[in-house]
């Protein structure tokens, strides 16, 4: 029986914090293979990935971490799949607690833990955008699913550069296929100088306001 976990890094640019995301996800004790999707970067950290274990993918040009998801997804021979940032670590136990939840509910495709803000302790000291609360929400180190659930609605549309958890659930919520929420956090999410959310905010908003049209384009 398949219970290979596929864990997801896209990653441009990561050396500073790679190596502490996959150590977290390592120490998790789970049969995991570990596959960074370097999206063009021009520091080390496809060497670092590498010399760590995991499996590397080089895209010779930035496309993106949407872009970055799908490369991985493609390569995956797991049974399961989890994306990470490659600047958060996740906690001690919770990919265990996930994986437990998601094979004793075969009926789930997706179960989701929560995320907690730090700040990073080499960042400039604006903590503005440090959530006080650990919140659901986001894919990193915090949500388990299905491969199969890929087979039934498809990979992602490469023409987001985020808001990709919205789009996928309101593809699994028109299929039919089951979601449920964990409350405890898995995974600590690192807030830097460079956060992507940071520096994509104004993409991020325009990404929202399509896959909303989208959504109402389809009700009709």
């Amino acid at each position: 029986m398949n219970n290979l976990i596929s864990v997801i890094i896209p990653v441009k640019n990561g050396a500073s914090y790679i190596s502490e995301a996959i150590r977290g996800i390592v120490a998790q004790g789970m049969n995991c293979e570990i596959i960074v999707v370097d999206d063009a970067s021009t520091d080390n950290t496809a060497d670092i990935a590498t010399s760590l274990g995991c499996k590397v993918i080089k895209h010779t040009a930035n496309k993106g971490q949407v872009a970055g998801k799908n490369t991985g997804l493609k390569q995956a021979a797991g049974k399961y799949i989890m994306f990470h940032d490659h600047d958060d670590i996740m906690q001690q136990g919770s990919l265990r607690r996930l994986y437990d939840f998601l094979e004793q509910n075969p009926e789930t495709y997706m179960v989701m833990g929560k995320v907690k803000d730090f700040i990073s302790p080499d960042s400039s000291g604006n903590s503005s955008m440090a959530k006080p609360d650990a919140y659901w929400g986001l894919f990193t180190g915090a949500v388990l699913m299905k491969k199969e659930l890929f087979d039934k609605v498809g990979l992602f549309d490469n023409s987001i550069n985020t808001g990709e958890i919205i789009e996928l659930q309101q593809k699994m919520q028109a299929a039919g296929l089951k979601t449920e929420k964990l409350d405890f956090i898995s995974c600590m999410r690192r807030i830097h100088d460079n956060n992507y959310g940071r520096t994509a905010q104004k993409k991020e908003y325009s990404d929202y306001a399509a896959i909303l049209r989208k959504r109402l384009l389809n009700k009709h």
